[in-house]
């Protein structure tokens, strides 16, 4: 009897032992929800790239109390989901993790402990909300306007350059805070959020400094693959030459503009974007190209007629340039071109100096590039 009472308790050590025990293969979240009124249950979800999916779930006790875990290979961004509120958190496996919160509508404190970045975590979605919310206040604010007013269209000339200079403070605080914190996978995360179009030489520098870092994540792989790719027509970097048949089908290259600024100007008739613009690249190239600035235009449309009519409507008088194959011309190619209007600014050196820039931004360029004292 004896005997069979000290096996008996054996096994409930071990087993207790073993409820206990830290666990390397997934990571546990012990959470605990005051004042969760008719809230039943917890979610678990996971971000997959540009998307939200739901990895495990948790019923509330009595007490508010509830479990959720998870096995990922990797480090990663997750969210606990409450009816509609949402809390961020980077876990990976072998982390033991407490949440708890009072919840009032989702504006009670929070308090998450074992969690990688809960600091940074933080600080940037402090950042991403104060913006966030700056431009959904100026987006009611237009919409309230609108009501009062028939032309919409002068009051959206008044309220786009704020909403635009609200996105560029963003994006400059952002990028702040990425390189204040590059070894955490916050950082990336927090990447994630920027214009690649508006921001690529900062990113291409960002994936230069982490490389060989969260090699087990896929998502910051795939990041620095598509880095790789882009940074040979990144702004710093010498533009690759090329060859390409001109409107007239004799051959134009690149390197016939060594020792001049030259823009390319990738568009197409097709391309309302494009056409818009034009009139702003006429009137800069009639202002700048007496003092030396060119535009070679290379066009992605697939038939000539309505290339030519676009050139002479548009009252394009630089040299123009096409493969006839839309996206998939080698020069396309060659320059990652995957929308348009894109444009590549050159200095007399080959080097990329300006990309993707239209509008007053175009114009401002050009006045300090040309306007500065010799």
């Amino acid at each position: 009897m004896r005997n069979s009472l000290k096996y008996i308790a054996i096994v409930l050590i071990a087993a207790f032992v073993s409820s206990c025990a830290h666990d390397e293969n997934s990571f546990h979240i012990a959470g605990k929800l005051a004042n969760p009124g008719p809230i039943k249950t917890a979610y678990l979800l996971r971000l997959d790239s540009t998307q939200l999916t739901v990895v495990d779930t948790g019923k509330l006790d009595e007490k508010g109390e509830f479990e959720l875990k998870y096995s990922s290979a990797y480090q990663n961004l997750y969210k606990i989901r409450l009816a509609e509120t949402s809390y961020d958190l980077i876990a990976k496996n072998g982390d033991d993790i407490t949440f708890s919160t009072e919840f009032a509508n989702g504006k009670g404190p929070v308090n998450i402990k074992g969690s990688e970045e809960a600091k940074e975590l933080e600080e940037f979605n402090k950042i991403s909300n104060f913006w966030g919310n700056k431009n959904s206040r100026l987006g009611l604010e237009y919409e309230q306007a609108t009501q009062k007013l028939s032309n919409k269209d002068s009051l959206l000339e008044v309220y786009r350059p704020v909403f635009q200079k609200n996105v560029r403070d963003y994006e400059k605080e952002i990028i702040g805070f990425i390189s204040k914190n590059k070894e955490s996978f916050t950082a990336f995360y927090a990447s994630t959020s920027l214009d690649p179009r508006e921001n690529e030489q900062q990113l291409v520098a960002y994936a230069d400094a982490i490389k060989g870092k969260f090699s087990d994540n896929p998502f910051v792989q795939k990041f620095l693959k598509q880095m790789a790719i882009i940074k040979p027509v990144s702004v710093g970097q010498k533009a690759p030459d090329f060859t390409i048949p001109g409107l007239d089908e004799k051959p134009i290259n690149l390197a016939d503009y060594k020792g001049k600024y030259v823009m390319i100007d990738f568009w197409a008739s097709w391309c309302p974007p494009c056409r818009k613009e034009n009139p702003n690249i006429v009137k800069q190239y009639a202002i700048y190209h007496p003092k030396g600035f060119n535009i070679l235009g290379i066009s992605l449309d697939d038939k000539v007629p309505a290339w030519k009519n676009a050139i002479e409507k548009d009252k394009l008088t630089w040299n123009h340039a096409s493969d006839l194959s839309s996206f998939n011309g080698p020069v396309e190619r060659l320059y990652q071109i995957e929308s348009i209007p894109s444009n590549f600014i050159i200095d007399p050196q080959g080097v990329i100096v300006a990309k993707n820039i239209t509008g007053v931004l175009l114009e401002d360029f050009l006045k300090k590039t040309f306007n500065k004292p010799q």
